[in-house]
């Protein structure tokens, strides 16, 4: 379509040519002729300069570049727009497969995607255009609403609640045992977990998540929440609205996390701990107290950001400390 064409659907001012034919989105590396790229930081201006892009968004026009300009508050936003428009296909409903095992007492919604192999058990409800590829297993009363879409091989155990518009990626598990057990004359005896799982609107779980049930009650993932792929979240866990935990991070049961909170790769967090809102906490950060809201930690155990960059940059100079150190002992014994 024409630049100006695409800029009505996903936003933007067109600065240059409005007629220019765009076909593709792309970064600015990949780019071709006929594509439209995007900047959103300065410091990639050089790769910008030599890009074979035809378009690009960005927050204002920029000298020396022949390409057509869209201006956007929010480059990469408009990005993701124009990566929809041309690759994202329609909603195609495929019906329920024949190869599909469905039980008594299931609740379709209209245009499901039912693939084959998938199982769903008695009295689950499946909402309208929710898609279900091969090998997914639906628990008995568990419930998947409108336009989820569930990848293959991924299980979601009995009486959970999957929300509207929720990604869950292949071979994730939500709602299996939490790992509760109590020590009683030389062993460890379980004890059994009988609540639930609650997935809210707009979450996207990534592959092979593991998501525990409550003991009793419910583990709840808020709205919006992004989750990587190999992360574990145990029982009872309460996570807020439009937070992101990064891949291989691991939360501890009855942990509660505020509204858009960052956890960073292989963050740590011990249980009963409670974290506020807007908190940050940097890669492999071992979390084992509370922290406020809108505070940066590192480090483990983890520490205030500002801390932990000072204890580095002392870390780092130990041996000169310690070489110094020595010098000053043997002036000493002398």
């Amino acid at each position: 379509m024409k630049l100006k064409e695409l800029s009505d659907i996903i936003g933007g001012q067109v600065s240059g040519n409005p007629d220019i034919e765009i076909t593709g989105a792309a970064g600015i590396n990949e780019a071709t002729q006929s594509d439209i790229t995007f900047l959103s930081d300065k410091k990639h201006l050089k790769d910008l300069l030599n890009s074979k892009a035809s378009a690009v968004i960005a927050k204002e026009a920029i000298e020396g570049v022949s390409a057509s300009m869209l201006i956007s508050g929010n480059p990469y936003f408009t990005f993701a727009r124009a990566l929809e428009v041309f690759y994202i296909k329609p909603y195609n409903p495929l019906g329920i497969s024949d190869r599909a095992v469905v039980c008594s007492n299931v609740n379709f919604g209209e245009d499901v995607s039912i693939y084959p192999n998938v199982y769903i058990s008695s009295n689950a409800v499946i909402g309208a255009r929710v898609t279900l590829y091969p090998g997914v297993f639906i628990g008995e009363g568990a419930s998947v609403g409108a336009d989820s879409v569930v990848y293959p091989n991924a299980v979601i155990r009995e009486n959970v609640k999957i929300g509207s518009k929720v990604i869950i990626h292949a071979g994730a598990v939500i709602g299996a045992d939490g790992f509760g057990y109590v020590f009683e004359k030389g062993g460890h005896y379980k004890i059994p977990q009988v609540g639930g799982v609650i997935i809210e609107d707009h979450v996207e779980i990534g592959s092979n998540v593991t998501i525990d049930r409550a003991t009793t009650g419910n583990t709840v993932i808020g709205f919006g929440t992004k989750i990587d792929n190999l992360v574990q979240i145990a029982h009872n866990v309460t996570i807020g609205k439009n937070c992101i935990i990064v891949s291989q991070v691991g939360i501890s049961g009855s942990v509660e996390i505020g509204d858009g909170v960052v956890l960073a790769g292989q963050v740590g967090v011990r249980d009963h701990v409670k974290i506020g809102n807007g908190v940050v906490a940097g890669a492999k950060a071992g979390i084992t107290e509370d922290i406020p809201d809108g505070q940066t930690y590192s480090g483990y155990p983890a520490i205030s950001h500002r801390t932990w960059l000072r204890a580095q940059s002392i870390y780092s100079k130990l041996p000169e400390y310690i070489r110094r150190l020595q010098e000053l002992e043997r002036k000493i014994d002398k």
